[in-house]
């Protein structure tokens, strides 16, 4: 569904460029839960921001059901962004003022036409995948950490996405509620979507289907887990 093919991305400094990406191919099928690893400044963000069309490579292509990423008009990437892809941050950036169930038809609140009908709905329906149904009616502001975060994913799964990019989503929860993210996570790869996920905790990575390794900005490592056999 998606590949990376030799990709290299530099950044600029006052040293000069910055090398983040050296040339790394990487392919996600559908209904993968994929999870990249490595230490701070290997290159798993740079990665995941690659391949979920935020950044542009410097050489080589990121690929999505065959057609060049890059080789799309701004707007087919904004279009792109808005329908098959989604993202998951490790900060939820859910409005303040907004309650849990206007948080989730936020993808829909940029237009000037009234959200229909259906669209409630299936915020509603993505609240109750999370176990929110019951808090679509509360300010962020009276939400766990976690609850906040799972706002965040039924927030991604709105817009009925085949690709999900989750970059550190569990950064700032404790380690049970960390867990419970990433089970929620996994849970979607049997509905046929992908989840591609940064973390740099060993626990997480191993809920993922496929664990792959980056240092220095080169893949290192990849090795399939049990996470399938295991329930996630």
């Amino acid at each position: 569904m998606l590949v990376a093919d030799n990709v290299v991305k530099a950044f600029a400094t006052d040293a000069g460029n910055a090398p983040a990406l050296r040339g790394v191919s990487l392919g996600i099928a559908a209904g993968e839960f994929v999870c990249i690893v490595g230490r701070s400044g290997s290159g798993k963000s740079t990665l995941l921001n690659v391949l979920s069309s935020l950044l542009t490579p410097d050489a080589g292509q990121v690929l999505y059901q065959g057609r060049d990423v890059a080789a799309l008009s701004a707007r087919e990437r904004d279009r792109l962004r808005a329908t098959d892809f989604s993202m998951v941050f490790q900060m939820h950036h859910l409005l303040p003022y907004l309650t849990a169930f206007e948080n989730v038809l936020a993808p829909f609140l940029s237009t000037i036409r009234p959200v229909s009908a259906d669209k409630r709905r299936k915020a509603l329906e993505c609240l109750d995948r999370v176990g929110l149904a019951d808090k679509a009616e509360r300010l962020p502001g009276r939400l766990s950490g976690g609850e906040q975060q799972r706002v965040a994913i039924a927030r991604a799964l709105v817009t009925e996405p085949r690709l999900i990019f989750a970059d550190e989503p569990t950064g700032s929860l404790d380690g049970d509620t960390g867990r419970h993210i990433i089970s929620t996570l996994g849970g979607l790869v049997t509905e046929g979507i992908s989840v591609v996920m940064v973390t740099h905790e060993p626990a997480y990575a191993a809920m993922a289907d496929r664990v792959v390794e980056i240092a220095d900005g080169l893949i290192r490592g990849e090795a399939r887990t049990d996470a399938r056999n295991t329930g996630v």
